[in-house]
C-alpha cells in the first residue's frame, strides 16, 4: 500500500473494526463489539454511584450500573462518601481484571446508567486521523486482519536495518528488547544510535497499535554510552503522548518510562487467558471470511460458512443481517477455527 495516512473502517454485525496506517505501516487497530458494555467504552458519560472508598488507594469504586465497579481516583484533599451518586467520565476502558477508570464531572442523580456512548470506532479514527478518507469493503476487511495479525505477533525483524526487536507484556510491565547486527564497515557508535532510533519508533508504533501502556522497559544496543541519544529519541517516538513519564537511561542501557492506559489491550479482546483466541474470535474471523466472499463474488446464488458448532452458535443471529445469499452451517466435524467458505 501507498505511503502517508490511510484509514479503514469495517462495520459487521456484532463488530466493528477501524485500522490506521502511516506510511504503510498499522498505528492503530480498533475494535469494539456489541457485547461489551456501553457504560465502560472509553469517553461513556454515566450517572454512577459509590459503592467502596479506599484511603489507602487514594479513590473510590462506583456502580455503573454494567460490568465491574469503575475506580475514581480523588485529589488528596477531595473525599467521597459512598452511597454518593456522581456523574463521571471513563478515561480508561476495563483490562486484566481491573475495572474501568473515571473522572469525577459533577453531582449525579438516580440509578446508576449510561448518559452519553462514547465515541464509535468511526469518530474514533476521526481523532486519530483527521479528515482522512475511511476505507470500506473488501480494502478494509483485509487492513483490519493484517493489523489483527501484526498486534499479536511476539517479535519483529526487520532485516534491511539488522533489527530484531521483541516486545512482552507482564502482570507489571512492557519489556522491550531491541538487538541489532552491525553492518560491516559502518562506525559502531552510529550504527548503535541508528538501531535504537528505529527500535524505539517501532516499539512505540507495536505499544499504541496494541493499546498498551503502563511502566515500558526498554533494552537499548549499548550499555547506555548514548543516553542522551536515546532518551531524545524515545520521546520523539512517543511524541503524541502528552502524559508520558520519562526516566534516565541506566549504566546498563535500560530505558524506562511511563504511558497512560486508555484502551483494552487487543489480545484481551481476541484471546483468553490461555493465549488462544475465543470462540467470539473465531466467529468473527470467519464471518469477516464470508463478507469478503460475498463483496467479492456477486454471482453465487449463496455463500455458506461451515464452523464449529460453538461458532456457529456466535453467529447464527448475526448472519442474517448480511443479506439472502449468506449461511451459516454448523458442522461438528470441523475443529475449532477450522471453518471454510463454501460456494453453491
Amino acid at each position: 500500500m501507498s505511503g502517508g495516512v490511510e484509514v479503514f473502517l469495517d462495520e459487521a454485525p456484532g463488530e466493528t473494526r477501524g485500522a490506521v496506517m502511516r506510511d504503510g505501516q498499522y498505528t492503530h487497530l480498533l475494535i469494539q463489539r456489541d457485547e461489551s458494555p456501553a457504560q465502560t467504552r472509553l469517553g461513556a458519560r454515566c450517572v454512577g454511584r459509590v459503592v467502596e472508598v479506599n484511603p489507602g488507594l487514594r479513590g473510590g469504586f462506583v456502580d455503573l450500573g454494567a460490568g465491574a465497579p469503575a475506580f475514581l481516583p480523588f485529589p488528596r484533599n477531595d473525599r467521597l462518601v459512598q452511597g454518593q451518586r456522581l456523574e463521571v467520565a471513563v478515561t480508561a476502558e476495563p483490562r486484566a481484571g481491573k475495572g474501568a477508570v473515571v473522572r469525577r464531572l459533577g453531582p449525579g442523580e438516580g440509578p446508576p446508567r449510561l448518559l452519553e456512548a462514547g465515541p464509535d470506532v468511526a469518530a474514533q479514527l476521526r481523532d486519530l486521523a483527521g479528515e482522512a478518507e475511511l476505507v470500506a469493503g473488501v480494502a478494509a476487511i483485509d487492513a483490519v486482519t493484517e493489523a489483527e495479525e501484526e498486534a499479536l505477533a511476539a517479535r519483529h525483524v526487520f532485516a534491511s536495518h539488522g533489527l530484531d526487536l521483541a516486545i512482552e507484556r507482564t502482570r507489571a510491565l512492557i519489556a522491550v528488547d531491541i538487538d541489532h547486527a552491525p553492518a560491516a564497515g559502518r562506525d559502531p557508535k552510529q550504527a548503535r544510535a541508528a538501531a535504537n532510533q528505529l527500535g524505539l519508533v517501532q516499539a512505540a508504533r507495536l505499544i499504541r497499535l496494541r493499546n498498551w501502556a503502563g511502566l515500558v522497559v526498554v533494552d537499548l544496543v549499548g550499555d547506555g554510552q548514548d543516553a542522551e541519544a536515546a532518551g531524545k529519541a524515545a520521546r520523539a517516538a512517543f511524541a503524541d503522548e502528552a502524559q508520558a513519564v520519562f526516566g534516565p537511561v541506566s549504566r546498563f542501557g535500560l530505558l524506562q518510562f511511563s504511558l497512560p492506559w486508555r484502551r483494552t489491550p487487543i489480545e484481551e479482546v481476541l484471546l483468553d487467558p490461555a493465549g488462544r483466541r475465543t470462540v467470539e474470535t473465531r466467529a468473527f474471523s470467519l464471518m469477516r471470511r464470508l463478507r469478503r466472499q460475498l463483496l467479492s463474488d456477486t454471482l453465487s446464488p449463496r455463500i455458506a460458512a461451515r464452523c464449529a458448532p460453538e461458532e456457529a452458535a456466535v453467529l447464527g443471529p448475526l448472519v442474517a443481517r448480511l443479506g439472502p445469499r449468506a449461511v451459516i452451517q454448523a458442522d461438528a466435524a470441523l475443529p475449532p477455527g477450522g471453518g471454510r467458505i463454501e460456494e453453491s
